[in-house]
C-alpha cells in the first residue's frame, strides 16, 4: 500500500460528491476505530478498494459523521462495524442504530490476528485498525451490533454488581492499609483476628490501638458483641492478653487516629458489599440464566458472569465461555515464561476474582472436590494458586452446561476420577491383545 494510505483527513473536509462518482448501488463497508478523543473511519468498497481515513472528534463531530453516513447509505447497503472498545463509541453506536443505519461488531482478536496478514507488517495504528474491521466486516466476520436499552431489571442487576464490585475493592484497599499499620503498631491483633472480621474493624474504630483496648474495663463485653458470641471467652482474653503485653511500636495519637478512620472505612465498604448482594437477590430472583447458575457459584457471583459475559446459551461452546473468562490457556512468547502455559486473562478480572472466591467454597471439607484439590496442592510443593485455577478453568465449563444446556450442577462430576497415564494405557491394550 502507499506511504500515505493511512494519512487521515478531517470529516469536515470531505466532499461526497467525488467518493459517489461512478459508485452508484456499490455496496459500502465502514471500519471504525474509536479513541477517547478522536475516531478513524475507513470506507471499504471492495478488496483493495479503500478511502483514506477519515477523523472525526469524538463526540464533537459524530453528529455530523452520521449525517453523512445517511448520504452514502442512500441507494446502497452501509454497514458500520467497530469494536468493543470500553464506552467510548457507545455515543456513536446509539446516533447510528437511530439513524437507522447497521452497525456491526468486530472482535478485537481478529483484528489483531488479520493485522500481519492485511498488509504484511505487525503494526497496528488507528487508520490501520479501521481498516482492517471494514475488511472484517466485509468478509463476513462480524455480527449485528445494534444499539439496544436492556430491560430494567436488568438495568439494576448491572448496576448492583457495578457497585458490588467497587466496593469490594475499596474494602480490600483499606484493609490492605490496615494490615501494614497492625504489622507496626499491634502484630499480635492479625494473629487473632482475619482482617476482614467485622470484631476486628469494629474493635480498630473504637479503641484504635491496644494500650486503648487494654485499659478498657468492658472490653471483653464489647468483643463478645461484636462477634455475635462466636469468639470464646479464651480467645478475647487472648486478644486482650496480646493488647496488654503488645511489642509494637507505641503509636501516636496521629496513627491512632489514621487506624479507626481506615476501619471505618473498610467498615463501610464492607457494608456496601453485603447490602448490594441482599438487592441482587431481589432483583434476580425472576432471572432464569442466573438462577441456575447461583446454584453452582452463589447469587452474588452468578450475577457478575450474567452482567460480563451474559447468557451462556449465547456462546458456542464450553471452551468459548471459558476463553471469554480469561481462564483459557495461552502460550506466553517472551519474558521469564517463555514456551509456558499461562491463563489469558482476557476479558474483566472482576469475573476471575469472583470464579476464585467460587473455588475457594469449593474446596471446604464437606466438598467432593477437596480430595482432588488437596492431592493436587501437595504435588505443588503445598502451593495451593495452581490447584484452585484447575477448578476455576474446570467450574467454568460446568457452568455452561449448566447455563446453556439445563443440566444439573454436581461438583462430584468436577473431577469424576483418576484418568490413566498414556503409557498406562497402551500397557493394559498390549496385554489385552497379548491374551487375545
Amino acid at each position: 500500500m502507499s506511504s500515505k494510505a493511512y494519512s487521515a483527513r478531517s470529516v469536515n473536509l470531505i466532499q461526497l460528491s467525488s467518493l459517489l462518482k461512478d459508485r452508484d448501488r456499490q455496496d459500502l463497508w465502514v471500519g471504525v476505530d474509536v479513541g477517547k478523543m478522536e475516531v478513524q473511519v475507513v470506507l471499504n468498497w471492495a478488496a483493495d478498494d479503500f478511502e483514506r481515513p477519515w477523523k472525526v472528534v469524538n463526540p464533537a463531530q459524530v453528529g455530523l459523521l452520521v449525517e453523512q453516513f445517511k448520504q452514502l447509505a442512500l441507494g446502497r447497503k452501509l454497514v458500520v462495524a467497530m469494536e468493543p472498545s470500553g464506552t467510548y463509541g457507545d455515543v456513536l453506536r446509539q446516533a447510528c442504530t437511530d439513524a437507522g443505519i447497521e452497525v456491526q461488531r468486530v472482535s478485537p482478536k481478529a483484528a489483531h490476528d488479520y493485522a500481519e496478514v492485511f498488509d504484511g507488517v505487525p503494526s497496528q495504528h488507528d487508520g490501520k485498525d479501521a481498516t482492517v474491521i471494514a475488511e472484517l466486516a466485509r468478509l463476513g466476520k462480524s455480527v449485528p451490533w445494534s444499539w439496544k436499552v436492556v430491560p430494567q431489571v436488568e438495568q439494576e442487576i448491572e448496576y448492583e454488581v457495578d457497585k458490588m464490585d467497587a466496593s469490594r475493592r475499596l474494602q480490600q484497599m483499606w484493609c490492605g492499609r490496615i494490615e501494614g499499620r497492625l504489622a507496626r503498631h499491634w502484630p499480635e491483633l492479625l494473629r487473632e483476628l482475619k482482617l476482614t472480621s467485622p470484631t476486628l474493624l469494629k474493635l480498630l474504630v473504637e479503641h484504635g490501638s491496644p494500650a486503648a483496648l487494654a485499659e478498657d474495663g468492658g472490653a471483653a463485653v464489647k468483643l463478645a458483641n461484636w462477634s455475635h458470641k462466636n469468639l470464646s471467652e479464651e480467645r478475647i482474653a487472648g486478644i486482650i492478653q496480646g493488647a496488654r503485653e503488645s511489642v509494637g511500636v507505641r503509636p501516636t495519637a496521629t496513627d491512632r487516629l489514621r487506624l479507626s478512620e481506615y476501619a471505618h472505612s473498610a467498615s463501610d465498604a464492607r457494608a456496601q458489599v453485603k447490602a448490594a448482594q441482599k438487592r441482587l437477590l431481589e432483583l434476580s430472583a425472576k432471572v432464569k440464566v442466573i438462577q441456575s447458575l447461583a446454584g453452582a457459584v452463589g447469587n452474588a457471583t452468578a450475577c457478575v458472569l450474567f452482567v460480563y459475559l451474559g447468557d451462556p446459551s449465547d456462546y458456542h461452546c464450553a471452551a468459548a465461555y471459558v476463553k471469554a473468562m480469561g481462564l483459557n490457556l495461552a502460550e506466553r512468547s517472551s519474558g521469564m515464561y517463555k514456551g509456558r502455559l499461562k491463563l489469558s486473562k482476557r476479558g474483566s478480572s472482576a469475573v476471575r476474582y469472583w470464579m476464585y472466591l467460587a473455588a475457594l467454597r469449593l474446596v471446604k471439607k464437606t466438598s467432593p472436590v477437596r480430595p482432588w484439590y488437596l492431592k493436587k496442592r501437595h504435588r505443588d510443593g503445598e502451593e495451593a494458586g495452581k490447584a484452585l485455577v484447575g477448578i476455576m478453568r474446570r467450574l467454568a465449563l460446568a457452568l455452561y452446561h449448566v447455563g446453556a444446556l439445563g443440566e444439573e450442577f454436581d461438583a462430584a462430576r468436577l473431577f469424576p476420577g483418576q484418568r490413566k497415564s498414556f503409557k498406562s494405557k497402551c500397557a493394559a491394550a498390549m496385554t489385552t491383545q497379548k491374551g487375545d
